[in-house]
């Protein structure tokens, strides 16, 4: 094994699956490609949060040295990706005036608007995960990337800020540190799955980009290639397995399987009438409606695209769309989840794929992989912008890690 300053890690700790993603970054190109993968099937986690730090340390460390022998590195700091039910956005501004004589906006000025616009009232026990640039307005002149040498009596800013609990937070931090690992950062998991996904133009035109994982169901809104708005759901793939379970009476085990089989987020028209048929543990054969478990199906994951449909409606941003939304996640694989987010929607939705990213081909064509991805993406960012630090008049390339591609 060898350890290199250009490898960098992603670590998604998730309720049905833990992964870690090795990508190195080429010293010349500055291409990032994927050189290794490790999982292993998560326990001691629910609804995306860890219950269990003993348990979900084990499979942390199945995990992480399955990547290790994969990628021939030895691994010891990562990029975290968190989320659950208590992580909250919102846009907020702040403002500064200039004080020089000449009017002359510098790079102190931006440091101390940035600092103003993350000035915010939170609870107690919340902690600002981060605080994203999005776009600056000198004089009533908005859409401005970097105000640098321009000329004004104040300087204002917008950013998205996401918070949780820290307590929660730290209990994923704790358990990754006890495996003697280090913690680079942690990053929301719909804006890991959103940079993975989306290239430049579809964040310039406006998207959506919806990871259905087994907890929780996470979202992230680009339009002008900034971030508009996220969230998150603490409901999953595992709720349409717990609805099945009820309601065709199976053992939950049964119920994944059958959901994996033959479910549809649409009832087919074949299904009509046809029933599936298979032997129970201890109990004679049983007789499934096909129909009745895609009625199921559908009705809780029409449900989960309404309740974020609300939150966009609410949010107003609906509008800045333009390029549709994008699926990723677990529950990207049910068939006809497109087309019945489409219905939601009205508007295009396709499978998320990764973008500007080479390597192994196993983890870049599965949609399940995209949040680990974009993980390592993030990391990529965070290596360009340290590299940077002598070169401040450039800095601002990299202030808002999410804006390009």
């Amino acid at each position: 094994m060898f350890d290199s300053p250009s490898i960098i890690v992603g670590l998604e700790v998730g309720t049905s699956k833990v992964c870690a993603v090795v990508g190195d970054v080429s010293k010349e190109e500055g291409t990032l490609n994927i050189i290794g993968l490790g999982q292993a099937p998560s326990r001691g986690v629910k609804k995306g949060e860890i219950t269990d730090p003993e348990a979900a340390e084990e499979c942390i460390r199945k995990a992480i040295a399955e990547a290790e022998q994969m990628a021939d590195v030895e691994i010891r700091n990562l990029y975290l990706g968190v989320t659950g039910g208590h992580l909250r956005g919102f846009n907020n501004r702040g403002v500064h005036p200039i004080v020089s004589a000449d009017r002359e906006i510098t790079e102190e000025d931006v440091k101390d608007v940035i600092k103003n616009a993350k000035a915010i009232n939170l609870p107690a026990q919340n902690h600002v995960i981060c605080a994203i640039r999005q776009h600056f307005t000198v004089e009533g002149q908005d859409g401005i990337t970097n105000p640098v040498g321009m000329l004004g009596s104040r300087v204002e800013v917008d950013v998205h800020v996401l918070h949780g609990n820290l307590n929660r937070l730290q209990n994923a931090i704790r358990t990754v540190k006890g495996l003697q690992l280090e913690v680079d950062d942690i990053v929301f998991n719909g804006l890991a799955s959103a940079l993975a996904i989306l290239n430049s133009d579809q964040k310039e035109l406006g998207s959506l980009v919806i990871d259905l994982g087994a907890g929780t169901t996470e979202f992230a809104v680009y339009s002008n290639g900034i971030i508009k708005h996220t969230g998150v759901l603490a409901v999953g793939g595992n709720h349409v397995s717990n609805d099945l379970a009820y309601g065709l009476k199976l053992r939950m085990s049964r119920a994944e399987k059958v959901k994996l089989e033959h479910g549809s987020a649409l009832v087919d028209e074949e299904a009509k009438g046809q029933t599936v048929t298979f032997d129970e543990l201890g109990s004679a054969s049983r007789v499934l409606n096909l129909e009745h478990l895609q009625t199921i199906m559908y009705a809780r994951l029409e449900e989960i695209f309404q309740l974020i449909y609300q939150d966009l409606e609410q949010a107003d941003v609906l509008k800045y769309l333009r390029a549709g939304a994008f699926l990723c996640g677990g529950g990207a694989r049910i068939p006809k989840i497109a087309q019945l987010a489409e219905r939601v929607f009205q508007m295009p939705v396709s499978l998320g794929k990764t973008n500007s990213i080479s390597g192994l081909r196993s983890a870049l064509d599965q949609p399940e992989f995209a949040t680990a991805i974009g993980l390592v993406k993030y990391g990529t960012f965070q290596m360009r912008r340290k590299s940077f630090k002598a070169r401040p008049r450039f800095q601002d390339i990299f202030d808002n890690i999410f804006k390009r591609s």
